[in-house]
């Protein structure tokens, strides 16, 4: 009688081949699967960041000085103010036209929209806009526009030594105040630089 013995043990090691083998499959799918969340995770945490920092900062800010012009009718009240405004770094475009300004002083808030603002572009690149002639509205990089407010505010909102706040509401980003106080002294239809 001969003995025929059945040995397991080669095939011990190919199903121990068989079962890494089948680990680092799922190993590798399971890390491509988190990876590709962590990937997308941080692009949507960098999307809200740079949204949040848009929204923070205004997407204009002053350059040069703020003037007022007296009252021409000697009441001792401001006629005009006028600032200038650029891009802050690195915005984008800003329609002037959806831009408002509100004025406030201790005894009245009022609020500008475009219609009642002039504007002087200082500052515009060259050519202004494919195919047109004059200035479309918006704000570009490296160009400067002079605003002009007419408050209408008597002596008794707006006279010598109140403090007043001009704050310029873009339609995109955080508003931009700018805080002045009206001189001393002040003669009718002069121009003064405030501080």
């Amino acid at each position: 009688m001969s003995s025929c013995k059945h040995n397991d043990e080669g095939f011990t090691g190919l199903e121990a081949a068989i079962v890494l083998i089948a680990f680092v499959v799922v190993a590798a799918v399971f890390s491509y699967v988190v990876l590709g969340a962590g990937f997308f995770t941080t692009q949507k945490a960098q999307q809200t960041v740079h949204t949040g920092v848009n929204q923070a900062t205004s997407a204009v800010e002053p350059s040069g000085p703020v003037s007022v012009q007296a009252d021409s009718n000697g009441d001792g009240g401001i006629g005009n103010i006028t600032f200038y405004l650029q891009l802050a770094a690195g915005g984008n475009a800003v329609d002037m036209s959806k831009v408002t300004y509100t004025v406030s002083t201790p005894t009245k808030v009022e609020t500008f929209t475009n219609s009642s603002v002039t504007y002087s572009w200082v500052q515009q690149n060259t050519p202004i806009d494919p195919g047109q002639t004059t200035h479309a509205g918006l704000l570009n990089p490296r160009e400067m526009v002079l605003v002009s407010v007419s408050p209408g505010f008597g002596a008794t909102d707006l006279g010598v030594n109140t403090q007043f706040i001009v704050q310029v509401n873009p339609p995109i980003g955080a508003a931009l105040p700018i805080a002045r106080t009206v001189p001393a002294g002040m003669t009718s239809g002069t121009w003064y630089e405030v501080y």
